[in-house]
């Protein structure tokens, strides 16, 4: 088991490790706040796109309650949501970033984007418009259990996509996904088809604050930082981002090889 805490720097991304949920999500929370003042001290108003669900859920709590940020200077995006979903169903992402996130702060904008829309493409042209307006700041992620970020699977994940917002199909182990965390009953509950915001998009924001916490999402961390970079496993894309940090709790680190992490954050080793 990987010692907590323990760090490990990968191309520019730092990897911090956490005994557990808790402590990683209140660690990234730290970090983001700190982020948010940065930007908001230089007179910018930060706009985020924050990922939402089970593995967000220790970071968004101590995100919102810690003190310090101005949020009704800071506009807010979520990253997905199901086609069809409406945003009463419990499943759903925008009623997930309502409840946690917009009820929460005093946020200046929140975006929702509407999977329920009677038109889904003309929905995913007006949100990447809403996107494009001004630079992103900050884009808060997790990595699914097929590695994927946001609901870009491997199968419909395009480091170059052309498309800033599209609409995709989710893959068996992605749907599956949603039934093992309790989002719907059997797998012939979860739709099929979703909205997503794509790669470039979420990785074109100035920092990377991804947040990925539980065993059953080891195998896409070790592939994420031990393997190569590939759509096969989207979330290898964030350690090739300039400016992202990678908070983990020893549950999801634990397919990782420790000779990779030095303890304490004495000492960063380059790797990969």
């Amino acid at each position: 088991m990987i010692n907590a805490k323990s760090s490990l720097r990968i191309n520019q991304t730092v990897v911090e490790v956490y005994a557990n949920k808790a402590e990683m999500g209140a660690a990234a929370a730290t970090f983001a706040v700190a982020l948010l003042r940065e930007r908001i001290a230089q007179g910018r108003r930060p706009r985020i796109i924050v990922g939402t669900g089970p593995s967000q859920s220790e970071m968004i709590e101590a995100l919102v309650t810690l003190p310090g940020v101005d949020w009704r200077r800071v506009e807010i995006f979520h990253m997905d949501e199901y086609v069809g979903l409406s945003a009463a169903h419990p499943a759903s992402f925008r009623r997930w970033l309502k409840e946690h996130v917009a009820d929460r702060v005093p946020a200046n904008r929140v975006h929702y984007l509407a999977g329920d829309a009677p038109d889904a493409d003309a929905e995913c042209r007006s949100y990447a418009e809403l996107l494009a307006a001004a630079p992103i700041d900050i884009t808060f992620l997790g990595f699914g259990e097929n590695g994927h970020i946001a609901f870009n699977d491997p199968h419909v994940a395009d480091f170059h996509d052309p498309s800033p917002v599209k609409r995709v199909e989710m893959d068996r182990r992605c749907r599956l996904q949603q039934v093992g965390e309790g989002h719907f009953a059997k797998l012939e509950d979860v739709p099929r088809e979703a909205l997503t915001v794509t790669c470039p998009v979420l990785l074109s924001a100035r920092d990377v604050v991804a947040s990925v916490p539980d065993e059953r999402k080891a195998e896409a961390v070790r592939n994420a930082i031990e393997g190569p970079l590939t759509t096969a496993c989207p979330a290898s894309a964030v350690f090739v981002h300039p400016r992202a940090r990678v908070f983990l709790d020893a549950h999801s680190a634990s397919l990782l090889r420790q000779e990779r992490f030095s303890a304490d954050d004495t000492e960063l080793r380059s790797a990969r």
